[in-house]
């Protein structure tokens, strides 16, 4: 039983539509996005993946006879020996399940997710392969139902209550939607302030998923599975501050820590729907709205534009160097200077119909 939309008619999501058949044409050549004039960097960055860990990259060596690194030693091989337990059994665990087995030995658990990562990363495989899950934050709502491995249905609605990301991404399976888009939300409060303006309802079909901040693996797992399975649209809301940038980017194109994951986490296709800077003047919030940029949020905003994909992204950069200029950032929530659901009812749609993304 396929899902009834009930949103715009469908002239409304034309732009939406003709966007969708270009990504499906980059798709179909299986190459990447590569601006005319743009040198392509190889050595950390590939546009069409994102952040990659390169070959050349410095190792570390732990010695089983070192005093300064025994216990390391020992905790990589107790790790180990639990995958391996877990993949013989067929069984899954968490990363903080496996703190739990032992606290006082592994200290804390940063401990457990470095190793993790330490093992996933020599043995090249995804985190997933060891058994071991993270436990999920995100939540998604919309238009979209999928079966969990183990035969639950799952009905995600547009009601005020959403559903929880799955713990174990790979497991799910007959994924369907009708979804015209997927809208990628970086704060819970904005997610569940658009559920409770109905505005998932009123855009429908469509899907709205966030990681509450920084993603968790889960999310970013899910967003991927979402693109690769139906190839929809994929737009990011976020603050206009260096945060929400890097959020942004994030799910775009990786992080050098997940580096070695990049391959089925970075959705290269990703837009930036809003809060652009350039929207703050042009809808003329008023400056008591906005937030000076402190010390941290310069430094991190010329991180950000000193990263190769950059390089890939000009309207970005126009965007970021708007916002240096001006020495202000604003969180979504100035938005309501105009009115209380200008965001839901004004803002998204204008910018969904009009192809208001970069």
């Amino acid at each position: 039983m396929a899902f009834v939309p009930t949103g715009p008619e469908a002239s409304f999501f034309d732009a939406l539509d003709r966007h969708r058949a270009s990504l499906l044409a980059v798709v179909k050549q299986g190459a990447g996005e590569v601006p005319t004039g743009v040198t392509r960097v190889v050595s950390r960055f590939e546009d069409s993946v994102g952040l990659q860990m390169i070959p050349q990259c410095i190792t570390r060596k732990i010695k089983s006879d070192s005093p300064k690194s025994v216990k390391k030693f020992a905790l990589i091989l107790k790790i180990l020996s639990m995958i391996y337990k877990l993949v013989q059994s067929n069984t899954y665990a968490t990363k903080r399940d496996i703190y739990y087995t032992d606290s006082q030995l592994f200290g804390n658990q940063a401990a457990v997710d470095n190793i993790i990562d330490d093992i996933s990363c020599m043995l090249k495989v995804p985190r997933r392969s060891l058994h071991v899950l993270s436990t999920s934050k995100g939540l998604v709502a919309g238009n979209l139902r999928y079966m969990e491995e183990d035969g639950t249905r799952v009905q995600c609605t547009c009601s005020a209550t959403a559903t929880a990301v799955p713990s174990n991404i790979q497991g799910i399976r007959n994924l369907i939607t009708d979804a015209k888009f997927l809208l990628i939300v970086e704060k819970d409060a904005t997610f569940q302030r658009l559920l409770d303006d109905n505005f998932c309802s009123r855009m429908s079909p469509c899907i709205m998923v966030t990681g509450k901040g920084i993603p968790d693996l889960n999310t970013r797992l899910l967003v991927k599975k979402l693109w690769d399975t139906f190839h929809l649209p994929v737009f990011t809301l976020v603050d206009a501050d260096p945060h929400g940038m890097e959020i942004m980017c994030i799910y775009k194109y990786g992080s050098l820590s997940m580096s070695f994951e990049a391959h089925s986490l970075t959705v290269p296709a990703i837009r930036w729907l809003g809060l652009l800077p350039s929207d703050i003047k042009r809808l003329n919030i008023p400056k008591d709205s906005l937030i000076p940029l402190t010390k941290h949020d310069h430094m991190k905003l010329d991180s950000i534009l000193r990263r190769p994909y950059i390089s890939c992204q000009p309207f970005w950069r126009k965007e970021m160097e708007m916002m240096a200029d001006s020495k202000m950032k604003a969180e979504i929530q100035a938005l309501t200077f105009l009115s209380s659901d200008y965001l839901s009812r004004v803002y998204l749609p204008n910018k969904l119909r009009f192809g208001g993304w970069i």
